[in-house]
C-alpha cells in the first residue's frame, strides 16, 4: 500500500523518533559542535524528513521490515531495510548509501521519520530489534565491517566466530571459516539470512588477497622488477611502473597525475597486467570523442593488443561490439544509447579517461557509467 500523504509528511517534518526537529542546517557551513560525519548525517536526516517520497512496507513487521522507497518525480525506487535508529543499523540500495561511509542516507531517514510519526514506531525503535532469524550484513558506517545480528537461538554458536565486543564483527582472519559456519547453523534449522553486500565484500577482499599474492610472485621486486619494465613495447618511468602496479593490486583505482605525466601509458600497462595474470579479455575505454583515435594509436604503439573505435550508426556500433577485439573505445555521449550493448559484451576492465568531465554524477553519461559492472576499473583525471 502506498503510504505517501501530505499529512504524514507534515507530521514527519515536525517530529520523529529522535524528537523535535532541530534548527535547519546549512549545506555549506559545518556547525562547530558537529564532526563532518555528524554534519553530513544530520543533513540527510533533515533532507529526508522534507521529502514527498512514496514508501511501501514489503514485509510483515510494521517497523523492522523491508520497505520500497520511491521518488514520484524521478521514478527511482530503492530498497530500504530498517533494523534500528543508529548509523549502520539500516541499509539502502541507493548509490549514496554505498559510498558515503555514513551508515545512512535520505531514504533511510525518510523511512525512519515516517515510522517515528507513530508512538508504537518510536517505542519499537527505542527497544531495538531482536528477531528469531539472524542476519549477516555489511556495516557501511565508517570503515566497512561484516557484522552479525544474531537471532534468539543462535547466540552460543555466534560466540565462536564473531567478536561480540566489536558489535558482532566478523574479523577478516575468520572469513575463511564463514562458509562452514553458515552450513552448520542452517543444517541445525536456524534461519540465517546473508546480505548480498556482505558476501560480495568478503569475496572482494578474498580476490584482492589472491591478486596481491599473484602479483608478488610475478613481480618480486615490486615496481623495480625487470618483468614489469618489459611489460610494454617501450620502457616505463619508475612512477609509471608504480602507478600500473598499484592499479593492478587495487583492482579499482583513480590515477590523478598532472597532464603530461603519462596516465594513458599507466592505464595501458594496467590493462596488460590484468590480461596476463587475471584473464582479462575485454577492455572498455570511455573518453571524450576527440581522444578516441588517439587512444587507439597509443594502445597500438605501447602494446600488442588490438583496439576498435566504436562509432557510426547503431547497427554499425552493434556489429563492432560483436567483433573479438581486446579493447573497445567509446565516448561519453554514446554510453547511455549503447548501455545494453556494453552490458552484453561484459567488459572485464573499464578505463575512464578525463573523468572530471562527468564530475556531476547526475548526468546521463554518469548514470550510464555507474551501470557498467566490471571486475576492474581505472579512472584517469587531472
Amino acid at each position: 500500500m502506498d503510504k505517501t500523504s501530505d499529512k504524514a509528511n507534515r507530521k514527519g517534518r515536525k517530529t520523529s523518533q529522535r524528537g523535535t526537529t532541530p534548527p535547519r542546517l546549512s549545506r555549506l557551513r559545518q556547525p562547530a559542535e558537529l564532526t563532518v560525519d555528524d554534519w553530513q548525517r544530520e543533513l540527510r536526516r533533515q533532507y529526508g524528513r522534507e521529502q514527498r517520497f512514496g514508501f511501501e512496507n514489503l514485509g510483515d513487521d510494521p517497523v523492522f521490515s523491508e520497505f520500497a522507497v520511491y521518488n514520484p518525480d524521478s521514478r527511482r525506487r530503492y530498497r530500504v531495510v530498517i533494523r534500528g535508529d543508529q548509523p549502520g543499523d539500516n541499509r539502502c540500495s541507493c548509490p549514496d548509501f554505498s559510498t558515503n561511509d555514513l551508515g545512512t542516507c535520505k531514504h533511510i531517514e525518510f523511512t525512519l521519520a515516517q515510522i517515528g510519526t507513530r508512538p508504537d514506531g518510536r517505542q519499537a525503535l527505542a527497544a531495538g530489534f531482536q528477531g528469531a532469524f539472524s542476519e549477516l550484513f555489511l556495516d557501511y558506517a565508517g570503515q566497512r565491517r561484516v557484522r552479525l545480528r544474531p537471532g534468539c537461538d543462535l547466540l552460543p554458536a555466534a560466540y565462536e566466530l564473531f567478536d561480540r565486543d566489536a558489535g558482532w564483527q566478523l574479523p577478516s582472519e575468520r572469513f575463511v571459516d564463514l562458509p562452514a559456519f553458515i552450513d552448520r547453523v542452517r543444517a541445525a534449522g536456524h534461519d540465517l539470512r546473508c546480505d548480498d553486500d556482505a558476501l560480495a565484500f568478503i569475496a572482494e577482499l578474498r580476490d584482492r588477497d589472491i591478486r596481491q599474492q599473484a602479483l608478488a610472485a610475478a613481480y618480486p621486486l615490486g615496481s623495480d622488477s625487470p618483468e614489469l619494465g618489459a611489460l610494454l613495447k617501450v620502457g616505463l618511468y619508475p612512477y609509471q611502473r608504480q602507478g600500473a602496479l598499484f592499479a593492478a593490486r587495487s583492482g579499482r583505482v583513480l590515477i590523478g597525475d598532472e597532464m603530461g605525466l603519462g596516465k594513458t601509458v599507466q592505464a595501458i600497462a594496467a590493462m596488460e597486467i590484468f590480461a596476463r595474470h587475471f584473464g582479462a579479455e575485454r577492455v572498455l575505454v570511455v573518453c571524450p570523442t576527440s581522444l578516441k583515435h588517439q587512444w587507439q594509436r597509443e594502445i597500438a604503439r605501447f602494446s600488442e593488443r588490438q583496439a576498435m573505435v566504436i562509432g557510426g550508426l547503431r547497427a554499425v556500433r552493434q556489429a563492432r561490439y560483436a567483433q573479438p577485439d581486446f579493447c573497445k573505445i567509446t565516448n561519453y555521449e554514446t554510453l547511455s544509447r549503447d548501455l545494453d550493448l556494453i552490458q552484453a559484451w561484459a567488459p572485464d576492465v573499464v578505463v575512464v579517461d578525463e573523468a572530471q568531465r562527468i564530475k556531476n554524477w547526475n548526468t546521463i553519461a554518469a548514470r550510464a557509467l555507474k551501470q557498467i559492472d566490471s571486475p576492474y576499473a581505472v579512472v584517469l583525471t587531472g
